[in-house]
């Protein structure tokens, strides 16, 4: 409670008496222990060494008729210390002596402060004014550290890594951090270290962040940037160390944001076992204590407490509270008057001073109403500096000024300042000021915040400010208030300074308090934590109600529910029970998420207490787009919207709720209207600042704009889609979509009037068609005019739909488009207004034509055509379609179902009859058969029938293949061989594996990939395991086939590529007449029917069981991600990625896939954060009986550090960039269990020999958007199957793919197609044939007839580009295609 009569001499005086007299009656020993007042070493102050001042007692106070005013004399200096020593700037490191150049010596709280700062890592919190100079130590502590160890003693530019490091310095607003951007660039210069600005509405491209040491940012931008891992997001990865400004923030609004970014800081620094520091500043801070437990500073080590007298210039400080009703006349008139009383007085003492007000406009005012009763008074004299040695200079100086009041008030000795001004007018004031041809300033407080010109004396005069982003007038912040009062006193100049503020006296026990550090600061944290949550839960770092609960430990709220529980609900008896506050944490997290649950921003398991991040609520992170705003959109966002819907829409979100319209804004608003092109509903409400609000809106517009794009896009809503794309750009560009286009280009004015004063309207592909002296007198200027408006033309963004292929033709300006061009691609029915697919291309300077792939699910749809979109992310106008009819597609039909597995029981391995076979097969273990197998043995076995058996991998299908060799080459009417045809050298190399030790019981022959020998006669019986290359080269029309096998097996038919279906094809062909059998194997497929047509297998011959048929339990999980290709996503995925690896829980072994060998370090160490932050073993994935050092033993001799130190850690690397020898070493450890995570890279699919209990795919594209085949999913997909135990599959794909990879994975199979039309192999065989094999027309069509392509150009006649379903036709013209190339 503040007592006004605590400031008069007599009151302090008894008080101090009282105290006294209680103390000489109180006993010496009570025998009560009582806690002793923690004493903290850093802590200067006058008063109590305790976290929290007082106000002082010796102050003054006045009471008269207009006004009651306190004043707070300097505080009295607190003595030095004998540990302190003022350290000379000459005994530092070269490093700190260049950076702190002009310096002779650091001052008294620099040399307290140095040892710490830059001799340490330690976390700070300093509280004092001159606070920045400690921030530049802790920076030259990171350069510092970041020198190379032998050149220490050289801190040239070049000794500097900058490429390992990044700095964050977080401002309170935009002025402070041009300001602060400026004053380092200068200090640093000499090092080439780079610092950017980053707020508001800039961006940084890649090469800039990669180019940027430090970054001096807002709170708000610093929670953008860090909520999206992408892009600027990947500054956090090399953060190391974060400065905050002016911390005492935390007590207002703003302070939720200061709170979400610290705690995210920390949780980065705990996840990747990495040092950032954190430094907090700020010039008052009552509760010290608590913000330092905020940060995680050191009470005792990090902790720096400096009371006002530490100020460079004493500050006499002027609290005055106007009497008068809030908002009359008589509270303005008294504030006038008082304003005026203080400045004359001021002026009279010889003084300078700078009188702030808070509208640009009511500097001019202020001004004016100041010198008017100054005239009134009599005392305008007082204020003129025609005396001054250089006036009659100055007055020439600003007569070139056209600001007609500036003029007038120059010569009176007043002047103003403020942001509106000319960039010059402003300067020439400051340099007059400075100069002290001017004795009073009205300004703003931008002049306060952005420039460093102090004043003997500064007035705020009133304290209401309209706030944009609350559409009202509230108090004047603490922050600004004090950054006034740091202008007060000109050091080097003045030996004290004296600053006033004039606010309602209502308002004054409110200032006096702050200001003079009484009242604790508390949390805002509960108004944001709903949104800040989703942030979290979008990037991952929570998933759970547990994960919540440790996120709000990291909290300012966290450190304050335990200090002043009544504050936030809580009683004494919650915080006694639960001294750690987990319930409420709970509580406040169930909370939260159950709103977001509601809103389908996450999904929320109430039993499993976890969450799972949703389109909506990613995208409402991305856009900082408050929950309360997605609810509002429920009612008013729709599939099919108009221009005005959208603007409808904007309008009701949250974000504008404080916008209201004045009566003085009427007339304005009326006329804006009248030029808005659609009718918005809603109108126009009257009310009680327009360009401030038009600001905020314009600000804010184009993000919250761009949310609803990515939401309707995510809902696959065409029309909205379209109408979004425009009105974003139109938001971006400042301009209607149906205006002239070539206004995005920066063309002079003339030619945009010349293009737009004509009736008829071109299209800039039209003007790119012209010639320049066409165009020159179309615009009625001259050619020069033409030629410019002509090259802006053939920049303009234009495109050429073909088929699926995008091709760029216009003409690339890296000026104007950049290295890249963004567009959104995307299949709609319009019929149904429906996105079917979309994707988000880029276009670059090279290649001009980019070819693109979709997969649409037409399954149960009637769609008579469908139209392919082309809308450009920047340009308006530049868009593109084409209308595709589907009324001739014919589909093909599913025309064999596929076999039901049957468990029915299992043969046993005698039903073989071999007893050969049945010792080899017993020793093994294999006693009986699986159930496909079982299912198939007969038509396998004890038949000559052709057969095709397509199902999952381990589902016996090699070894019930090797078991028709053995029983077709051991009976005893068999004379011959059997011939294996593999895809590749990996499926032949396995097969052969796979048969030698049958062979060799047998006394079977077995041969490997030699093309002489094929298909000569065998001395004895044999089986010739070859390639399809191979037996394609075999087959070519200068090898005779003097020998035909017995047996064909064909492994893997769903590898079936041109090769593969040609050399079997021919194979087919010239054994038409013999009896060979052909048996084929294949993994699960949609449709083998043409496969087994192909193969000539009957019917009841075919067995295809679908993916789920297989005998070893597999779960698949397909999750989806909207983020584009990047380092950033992966680390996005690592959390996910390493919750589907399940080590611990669900298995011990995990196989993690990345794209390509860059992806492989980025998802190792992200796993390793991972595991630190959710396991308290310390060895990270190695096994528990392992060792560290004795797998670097093994790996030592590689040389290859980095892998050397991720086996250490138990996940190994793997890919085709490694040597032999590591990867072999890599597998054994892998194998024996030692290291139990292995990441491997796509290219290493089908040469990875392992197995493990979980396979993870992170990601599905590579090298320029390229996909992952379906095949090549399959494969990893097999890696975990498990013989004994539940394999786990999980893939992370785009979303647009999630529908494609669940239907083939798990429900259908795998979909094949010939490819023998696709390449030059086809024409390449035909050329060769001609004239041998092939003599004429009908020889082409009855050879090409025993192809796959054949019966698919009949079944699939769509996908081949072909109309008739007439074999002999379509084979006709494929030959008539073969003659003419």
């Amino acid at each position: 409670m503040w007592y006004c009569s605590s400031y008069e001499p007599e009151d302090a005086r008894l008080r101090l008496e009282k105290s006294l007299k209680a103390n000489a009656s109180r006993p010496l020993f009570t025998k009560c222990a009582t806690d002793t007042p923690e004493v903290l070493p850093h802590v200067y102050a006058s008063g109590a060494n305790l976290s929290g001042g007082s106000i002082p007692q010796s102050g003054a106070k006045h009471s008269l008729p207009d006004y009651l005013e306190y004043v707070v004399p300097p505080a009295t200096a607190v003595p030095k210390r004998p540990s302190e020593r003022q350290i000379a700037v000459s005994e530092l490191d070269d490093l700190a002596k260049g950076s702190l150049a002009g310096y002779t010596h650091l001052n008294r709280v620099q040399s307290i402060v140095y040892p710490t700062a830059y001799g340490s890592n330690e976390n700070i919190l300093i509280c004092w004014s001159g606070k920045t100079d400690v921030a530049m130590l802790t920076i030259l502590r990171v350069l510092d550290q970041h020198r190379g160890p032998s050149t220490r003693e050289l801190p040239t530019p070049p000794t500097i890594d900058r490429d390992s490091f990044k700095i964050v310095y977080v401002a309170p607003m935009k002025a402070l951090a041009s300001e602060i951007t400026q004053k380092l660039s200068k200090r640093l210069r000499w090092l080439s270290i780079q610092v950017r600005e980053l707020t508001g509405d800039m961006q940084l491209t890649k090469a800039e962040i990669a180019g940027t040491q430090i970054i001096v940012t807002t709170p708000e931008k610093w929670d953008v940037v860090t909520r999206k891992p992408a892009g600027e997001g990947e500054l956090g990865s090399k953060l190391k160390l974060l400065i905050i400004d002016e911390v005492h923030l935390l007590n207002e609004d703003r302070g939720a944001v200061i709170e979400t970014i610290v705690a995210r800081t920390l949780r980065q620094a705990e996840a990747s076992q990495s040092v950032i520091r954190i430094v907090g500043l700020s010039a008052t801070l009552p509760n010290y204590v608590d913000v330092a437990d905020f940060l995680s500073v050191s009470r005792y080590a990090g902790l720096f407490y400096f009371d006002s007298s530490f100020r460079p210039i004493p500050l006499e400080q002027h609290f005055i509270g106007i009497r008068g009703k809030p908002g009359s006349i008589q509270a303005k008139r008294n504030l006038d008057r008082v304003t005026f009383e203080k400045v004359s007085e001021l002026v009279k003492q010889g003084h300078q001073v700078m009188v702030f007000v808070h509208a640009r406009k009511e500097t001019v005012n202020a001004a004016f109403a100041l010198k008017d009763a100054a005239m009134a008074e009599g005392s305008l004299l007082d204020y003129s500096c025609e005396d001054h040695p250089q006036w009659a200079f100055h007055r020439r100086s600003i007569g070139d000024s056209r600001n007609k009041e500036m003029k007038q008030l120059f010569d009176h000795g007043f002047g103003i300042h403020h942001a509106g001004m000319l960039r010059s007018d402003r300067h020439l004031i400051e340099t007059l000021f400075k100069a002290r041809a001017i004795k009073v300033l009205c300004c703003t407080a931008t002049l306060a915040w952005g420039v460093n010109l102090p004043a003997h004396a500064v007035i705020i005069k009133g304290t209401q400010v309209y706030d944009s982003t609350k559409g009202q007038f509230v108090d004047l912040s603490v922050l600004d208030v004090l950054q006034v009062f740091g202008r007060a006193g000109r050091p080097g100049l003045e030996t004290s300074g004296e600053g006033y503020i004039c606010t309602l006296e209502e308002k004054l026990p409110h200032y006096l308090e702050a200001v003079t550090s009484q009242t604790p600061i508390e949390s805002k944290f509960l108004s944001g934590m709903t949104d800040a949550l989703n942030a979290e839960i979008a990037l991952g770092t929570v998933s759970s109600v547990s994960d919540g609960v440790r996120w709000l430990g990291y909290t300012y709220l966290f450190v304050r529910m335990k200090k002043n529980p009544l504050q936030y609900g809580l009683s004494r008896e919650t915080v006694f029970d639960d001294p750690s506050l987990v319930e409420r944490r709970q509580q406040a997290i169930r909370s939260a998420a159950k709103q977001l649950a509601q809103l389908k921003m996450i999904d929320f398991d109430a039993d499993a207490e976890t969450f799972t991040t949703k389109g909506i609520g990613q995208i409402a992170a991305k856009y900082y787009i408050r929950h309360q705003s997605i609810e509002e959109w429920k009612v008013s966002f729709k599939p099919a919207m108009s221009e005005a819907d959208v603007l409808r829409t904007l309008s009701m979100s949250t974000e504008f709720n404080q916008i209201q319209v004045r009566e003085s804004e009427v007339k304005e608003l009326e006329q804006l209207m009248r030029g808005v092109p659609c009718e918005v509903s809603g109108g126009i409400d009257t009310n009680f600042a327009l360009i401030s609000d038009s600001a905020y809106v314009a600000q804010n517009g184009g993000r919250i704009i761009r949310a609803l794009l990515e939401i309707a896009i995510s809902r696959m809503w065409a029309n909205t889609t379209v109408v979004l794309a425009a009105m974003s750009k139109a938001v971006e560009k400042r301009m209607w979509p149906f205006e002239e286009l070539m206004r995005q280009f920066p063309l002079k004015a003339d030619i945009i009037y010349g293009l737009t004063s004509f009736r008829s309207e071109y299209f800039p592909q039209e003007l790119a068609c012209m010639t320049a002296g066409e165009l020159g007198q179309l615009i009625r200027l001259n050619e020069n005019k033409g030629s410019a408006l002509l090259r802006a033309a053939k920049q303009f963004p234009s495109t050429e739909l073909i088929g699926v292929s995008v091709a760029r033709t216009f003409t690339w300006n890296v000026q104007i488009h950049g290295s890249a061009e963004p567009f959104w691609l995307w299949v709609e029915d319009k019929e149904e207004n429906t996105i079917l697919q979309i994707k988000r291309i880029v276009l670059r300077e090279q290649p001009e034509v980019l070819d693109v792939n979709f997969i649409v699910s037409v399954v149960g749809k009637r769609l008579s055509s469908v139209t392919i979109r082309l809308v450009s992310d920047k340009w308006l106008g530049a868009d593109n379609e084409c209308s595709v009819s589907l009324d001739n597609v014919v589909m093909p039909a599913i025309s064999h179902p596929h076999t039901r597995r049957q468990d029915v029981g299992f043969l046993p391995i005698s039903s073989l009859r071999l007893p050969a076979m049945e010792q080899l097969y017993s020793a093994a273990q294999y006693n009986s058969l699986s159930a496909i197998q079982t299912q198939t043995f007969w038509s396998a076995i004890n038949t000559s029938a052709n057969v095709l058996l397509a199902a999952p991998v381990c589902s016996g299908k090699s070894s019930l293949v090797y078991m028709a060799i053995w029983s077709t080459l051991l009976s005893p009417q068999t004379v011959g061989w059997a011939l294996v045809v593999a895809p590749n050298k990996a499926v032949a190399r396995s097969t052969l594996s796979g048969l030698s030790p049958g062979a060799a019981i047998c006394g079977i022959k077995v041969e490997y990939d030699n093309e002489k020998t094929i298909f000569s006669p065998p001395g004895r019986k044999a089986i010739r395991v070859v390639t399809a290359a191979v037996l394609l080269h075999a087959l070519r029309p200068r090898h005779a086939t003097r020998s035909r096998p017995n047996l064909v097996v064909c492994e893997n038919l769903e590898q079936l590529d041109d090769t593969y279906e040609l050399a079997v094809s021919l194979l087919r062909h010239a054994t038409q007449h013999s009896p060979t059998r052909y048996i084929g194997l294949s993994r699960s497929l949609n449709d083998p029917t043409d496969l087994a047509s192909w193969l000539g297998v009957e019917s009841r011959e075919l067995y295809s069981f679908l993916p789920r048929d297989r005998e070893q339990p597999l779960n698949c999980s397909v999750q989806t991600y909207t983020m584009p290709i990047s380092e950033a996503l992966f680390k996005t995925l690592a959390k996910p990625a390493y919750a589907a690896m399940g080590l611990g829980s669900l298995t011990e072994s995990a196989i993690v896939v990345v794209p390509s060998r860059l992806h492989c370090t980025t998802i190792a160490q992200e796993l390793i954060t991972q595991h630190n932050l959710n396991s308290m073993v310390e060895t990270g994935f190695l096994a528990k009986t392992a060792s560290a050092i004795d797998v670097e033993e093994r790996l030592v001799q590689s040389g290859d550090f980095m892998t050397m130190n991720f086996a250490s850690r138990g996940i190994g690397i793997f890919h085709r960039g490694m040597s032999e020898t590591v990867r072999q070493r890599i597998l054994e450890l892998f194998a024996e269990g030692i290291i139990r995570v292995l990441v491997v890279t796509r290219e290493a699919c089908w040469k990875l020999p392992a197995r493990a209990g979980a396979v993870v795919v992170v990601g599905t594209q590579y090298r320029q958007l390229k996909d992952y085949t379906l095949l090549e999913v399959v494969e990893m997909q097999s890696w975990a199957v498990q013989q004994s135990s539940l394999g786990h599959f999980t893939l992370f794909c785009p979303a647009e793919d999630g529908e494609m990879f669940n239907k083939f994975l798990s429900d259908d199979g795998l979909p094949l197609e010939s490819q023998l039309l696709e390449t030059d192999l086809l024409t390449s065989w035909y050329r060769e044939s001609l004239g041998g094999s092939l003599r004429n027309k009908q020889d082409t069509v009855q050879a090409l007839s025993f192809t796959f392509m054949a019966r698919r150009l009949v079944s699939n006649p769509t996908y081949y580009d072909v109309e008739s379903r007439s074999l002999d036709e379509v084979l006709s013209r494929v030959v008539d295609t073969l003659e003419a190339t």
